[in-house]
């Protein structure tokens, strides 16, 4: 009798950011779900920040609420704190962030997991796929338990091989105190992928209370708290936990320096690539010599723990000399560790061997999500997880695929930049990676996605319905201001309080709320502005929503027309067995890697790294005859 059943629609192996959306999505979708995992009790741990979003990536969180998955309502359940990043800056570059309690933040992940129809947990090492004629049909235990599946989602963030440095020591392991993955690297690696490692690591964590917050600079939440989710049943925070910041110093760089000998970052024992925009601090020091000081946000990792994370102190020196330095910032003379940093090695696969949905081009049935595609951070790994999820699910009801382009969504983007351009260090999402970023905010993720996510199965119909009343109650908002005069007489006395040029006649006051210096606190002291606002009842979020499409009209609108013109060739379909070898007057360099990464427009063609916009004209004129 066999402890599962015949055949599963899709198994996930690993359990986290990118396995438990994974999970969640094919699962919602009514797919027969497995998740496997070594350790029960990690399910989504936060293996390094306790903090969701920040810039680009908590436009990220938005998107897969907005489809529905899970990640921005465990944010907002676990939140100690709120920030909206940018502020200061055009609403493109807006980006929630949430600092969270890391215990419950893994706990409401599992409970909602467990509250899912259609999931099934298991517990063990996955150590091989099972493999027919080029197609994945399950998968085999430590424990030699073969179980079948018609689709398998690989999600095994750092634990392939996985080796952890501190100092000189070193041992195998997928984070501390947990082992590490084997076998499915090497039989991959045998049937034809190629592998490569990657490095990533994580500061030291200490005792709150050895520390003197006196000396640092406190980081107060925002003092009117949003939220990530979308959904109704998640609420705004009515309290928060500050963070602090403090900074390095020159004995803090030289204690450092001392133990440089015995860094494997700098002895040669490290070989891989870390991620550059998150570099260790001996990186740091080394890399900016001239800098006198670098930050340190000091990050409580929960409402009633003690423990607390060192962010900006990432490292892989010899735990002795972390305690050393650690001691000399302003605030930490008197520090207890908790447990020191560390760097960790990992296998990863080129994502460029894959289609963009996320399955394997050398497997069918195959998905690959998270760090094993080379990217960093929980928001890129959840958001790959929900996408190989859904079109696992799509491919066992054999329907089409779902796929987003670059003007939908930053979730376009980052598969994208992982398929066409692949990627040799650990890959973080940034708003510059975006060139329709003014049409990917994080306010308006709901309007781009929920009626996708709606025709997916995944969100629900009051979730539907909350965004077209949303979408509904601000396009007439926007209305109200084109159709509505003013007269001098009214908005004359606000101008001038803006130090803007007063009116000479009465005019529309979309183009006076259009001016760069006019706020919405400043329309609503007309009375027909308030009265509006009071007879419709509007919320806030109806009210930033107008006022962005009054504010921004015309870059919106610029932007959307750039993006036809990127969809015409995004529809240029490029025949899966195009030989483009045969295209003589086709550099050299494109012709290889179009054949590699075989693209499936000519759009996806044209953002291949070697393929030029002559290349790009010469596959038109050749698809055109």
């Amino acid at each position: 009798m066999s402890l599962f059943q015949d055949t599963y629609d899709v198994i996930v192996v690993g359990a986290g950011h990118a396995g438990s959306e994974a999970a969640a999505a094919a699962a919602n979708m009514g797919c027969s779900t497995l998740l496997i995992t070594m350790n029960l009790q990690n399910i989504a741990q936060m293996s390094c920040n306790p903090a969701m979003g920040g810039i680009a990536k908590g436009q990220i969180v938005r998107e897969i609420d907005a489809l529905g998955g899970y990640s921005g309502i465990v944010s907002d359940t676990s939140a100690i704190q709120f920030k909206m990043l940018n502020k200061s800056k055009g609403p493109a570059m807006w980006s929630p962030r949430v600092q969270s309690d890391r215990m419950r933040f893994a706990e409401d992940w599992r409970l909602m997991l467990e509250r899912t129809q259609n999931l099934d947990f298991y517990q063990d090492m996955v150590n091989a796929l099972l493999v027919e004629k080029d197609k994945v049909v399950g998968v085999k235990t430590s424990l030699g338990m073969e179980i079948k599946a018609k689709t398998v989602v690989l999600t095994n963030g750092t634990f392939l091989n996985g080796l952890i440095h501190i100092g000189d020591k070193n041992f195998g392991g997928g984070r501390a105190g947990e082992k590490a993955a084997t076998g499915i690297t090497e039989q991959l690696v045998d049937i034809g992928f190629d592998s490569g490692r990657m490095k990533t690591g994580t500061p030291p964590r200490v005792d709150g209370r050895s520390l003197d917050y006196s000396k640092m600079d406190e980081q107060k939440g925002d003092d009117h708290p949003a939220k990530f989710s979308y959904l109704d049943s998640t609420k705004p925070l009515k309290e928060q936990r500050s963070c602090y910041m403090t900074y390095t110093n020159l004995e803090v760089h030289d204690l450092l320096r001392e133990g440089f000998d015995r860094s494997p970052m700098f002895n040669g024992r490290i070989k891989s690539l870390g991620p550059r925009y998150c570099p260790s601090i001996e990186d740091k020091i080394n890399r900016f010599a001239d800098k006198e000081r670098h930050q340190l946000f000091v990050e409580p990792e929960g409402w009633n723990t003690v423990e607390v994370y060192v962010n900006g102190f990432s490292t892989s020196l010899p735990e002795d000399v972390q305690f050393k330095a650690l001691k000399s910032v302003s605030g930490f003379e008197k520090v207890k560790f908790f447990r020191p940093g560390y760097a960790i090695e990992y296998d990863y696969f080129p994502p460029t061997q894959l289609m963009h949905t996320l399955e394997t081009k050398l497997i069918s049935g195959l998905y690959f999500a998270g760090q094993i595609n080379g990217t960093t951070g929980y928001e890129e790994a959840a958001s790959q997880g929900l996408m190989a999820g859904i079109n696992a699910a799509l491919k066992v009801k054999e329907k089409q695929p779902f796929v987003l382009k670059r003007n939908e969504a930053y979730i376009g983007v980052l598969i994208d930049d992982l398929i066409t351009k692949g990627t040799e260090e650990p890959y973080r999402m940034f708003t510059s990676r975006a060139e329709y970023r003014t049409l990917l905010r994080q306010d308006n993720a709901d309007f781009r996605l929920t009626p996708k996510g709606f025709e997916l199965g995944l969100a629900s119909e009051k979730r539907l319905r909350r965004m077209e009343e949303k979408q509904d109650a601000s396009a007439s908002f926007v209305q109200f201001f084109k159709d509505t005069s003013v007269k001098p007489e009214e908005i004359n006395p606000i101008l001038s309080d803006n130090e803007s040029s007063p009116m000479q006649q009465s005019d529309k006051m979309f183009k006076i709320f259009a001016r760069p210096n006019i706020g919405f606190e400043d329309m609503v002291k007309i009375d027909s502005v308030r009265d509006y606002v009071l007879e419709h009842k509007l919320d806030d979020e109806v009210i930033e929503q107008a006022e962005i499409q009054v504010k921004y009209a015309g870059y919106i609108e610029k932007e959307k027309n750039n993006a036809d013109k990127l969809n015409r060739l995004e529809d240029m379909k490029i025949p899966s067995n195009f030989d483009y070898s045969k295209i003589k007057s086709m550099s050299m360099e494109a012709r290889e890697k179009l054949n590699k990464i075989r693209p499936a427009t000519v759009s996806q063609a044209s953002r291949i790294s070697g393929v030029s916009p002559n290349d790009v004209s010469v596959l038109l004129v050749y698809m055109g005859r």
